[in-house]
């Protein structure tokens, strides 16, 4: 079976070039994480794949009143409806908002500490960040008590883990070898 990213991508790829064309990436950005809202809701879940539901129906659930009716957002959700993949929103959507912050230099770090970390730290975290990617960041904070102490960011493709929770693996791995 199909991995839902790898079916996503491509249409997250043509929505982003869409988006970007006329420098809309902004506003599809909303339209589309509206979009995957209503694909989240159990009773829109339960009309995808269902006959007597005409793809134009459903269509019209994803899409604000104000949308104007030969949008390219919404021929862009017709296109989705025709081939079944309006369940992919929610893929789809995390792959746009990855393409628009790497056209913008814009790098999603999540740290997770075992203790709320203060505004002032994640403010030197941030800008230490900033010098090591060259990126702006995009710092998205959480708090994993099972940690004991430290922290680990996750920054895309690199991992710092800095827990104490690690440190004390590796230690009793050196002591026990």
């Amino acid at each position: 079976m199909t991995q839902p990213l790898t079916i996503a991508r491509p249409y997250a790829r043509a929505a982003y070039e869409i988006a970007a064309a006329d420098g809309s990436q902004n506003a599809w950005a909303e339209k589309l994480t509206f979009a995957a809202q209503v694909a989240a809701e159990p009773q829109v879940k339960a009309l995808f794949g269902d006959p007597r539901v005409p793809a134009q129906a459903i269509v019209s659930l994803f899409v604000r009143a104000d949308e104007a009716a030969g949008s390219l957002f919404k021929r862009f959700l017709e296109v989705l409806a025709e081939n079944r993949r309006l369940r992919e929103l929610p893929e789809i959507v995390a792959l746009f908002e990855q393409m628009k912050r790497e056209a913008e230099h814009v790098l999603k770090v999540r740290v997770r500490s075992a203790v709320p970390m203060d505004d002032a730290e994640a403010t030197r975290l941030a800008e230490a960040l900033k010098r090591r990617f060259k990126s702006d960041i995009e710092l998205e904070r959480s708090v994993d008590p099972t940690m004991l102490g430290g922290a680990v960011i996750d920054a895309g493709e690199t991992v710092i883990d800095g827990s104490l929770k690690t440190r004390l693996a590796k230690l009793e791995s050196a002591l026990t070898h």
